[in-house]
């Protein structure tokens, strides 16, 4: 089964996260193994996971991403650090270098000066 974060790379789930991750992924490997030979389950399969993955990223990875451009690119590189960026399409990027380029609001303004 493959590892939810890459080898070497602490993970930043706490030891019950962890666990509770392991076995859902070991379920849905499981379930992939006994659907091999079955091409259309195992892309209603992939269908699923691929979904999963866009309901967290545009949810609570999205809503969670830092507002100003200091933690957001402090956030950038703990993922570049850590293993590198999960599977987030081109259109995504774009959104965080917009992110990047993007004027402080007034008050980080005056707390820089």
């Amino acid at each position: 089964m493959t590892s939810s974060s890459p080898p070497g790379h602490p993970t930043p789930l706490d030891p019950e996260q962890q666990q509770r991750l392991r076995q859902a992924l070991e379920q849905i490997e499981a379930l992939a193994v006994e659907l091999d030979g079955e091409p259309a389950a195992l892309l209603a399969l992939l269908r699923q996971v691929e979904q999963l993955h866009r309901t967290i990223q545009d949810g609570p990875f999205r809503n969670s991403l830092p507002a100003n451009r200091n933690a957001l690119f402090d956030l950038l590189q703990t993922m570049e650090s850590s293993g590198g960026w999960p599977y987030i399409p081109r259109l995504q990027l774009r959104t965080f270098m917009d992110l990047l380029q993007r004027e402080p609001p007034d008050d980080e303004q005056a707390l820089a000066a």
